[in-house]
């Protein structure tokens, strides 16, 4: 089995479980259970094609059974959000959900559009240091798209536990990817000129 397979699942998972949720909590009232609903599930469906049509390689890589119960069940935890606006009826102001919807809007465009070129500049020019549009000043333009795809999600509860998982995953699978990635591309004889012009994570920052 892939990791792929494993990570796919949870990603399609997402928008039944949010509606298991309302139903369990009777939130059918709650805007912002909708909300969290219409951002996450559509996410998941995205992530889904995607990868049926422009996959990472990197989930390509095989893992038993027991390590993709591992990753299932650790993904659960991006799950804690509906969960917590369900179970305490959090219901957002309309000013506060918007900032959290543009938030997702340019994480799904930073993230998709820079999986996208990557895919496509390496079908086009195999074995070639990826250092223009979206990369061209940010290494892992994606990972940013992510960080705000899920900030979205996470700021409408408005609890420290979603926050959390997330700091958990960025700490424990993004920064040691990030960092693998670094080491593994400096084999490229411009890396070094590319590293020092660009930015790992964030933009001004790291």
């Amino acid at each position: 089995m892939r990791q792929k397979f494993f990570i796919d699942t949870h990603k399609a998972a997402t928008a039944p479980i949010v509606v298991g949720l309302m139903a369990w909590g009777n939130a059918w009232d709650n805007p912002t259970a909708w909300l969290y609903l219409a951002l996450h599930g559509t996410y998941g469906v995205l992530w889904v094609w995607k990868s049926r049509v422009f996959a990472d390689k990197k989930w390509e890589a095989p893992c038993s059974l027991a390590y993709g119960l591992v990753i299932w069940s650790g993904l659960t935890l991006y799950w804690i959000a509906p969960w917590w606006i369900v179970s305490a009826d959090v219901r957002v102001a309309a000013p506060y959900a918007a900032g959290c919807v543009a938030l997702y809007i340019v994480g799904v465009f930073l993230h998709f559009v820079s999986d996208m070129q990557k895919y496509m500049a390496l079908r086009l020019r195999p074995e070639t240091l990826v250092t223009e549009g979206l990369w061209a000043r940010l290494r892992n333009p994606n990972y940013l798209g992510e960080l705000c795809i899920y900030l979205g999600f996470s700021l409408l509860a408005r609890h420290w536990a979603p926050l959390l998982a997330l700091a958990l995953f960025i700490g424990a699978v993004w920064i040691p990817n990030m960092l693998k990635k670094d080491r593994s591309l400096s084999r490229y004889p411009e890396f070094a000129e590319y590293r020092a012009r660009s930015w790992m994570f964030l933009p001004l920052i790291w």
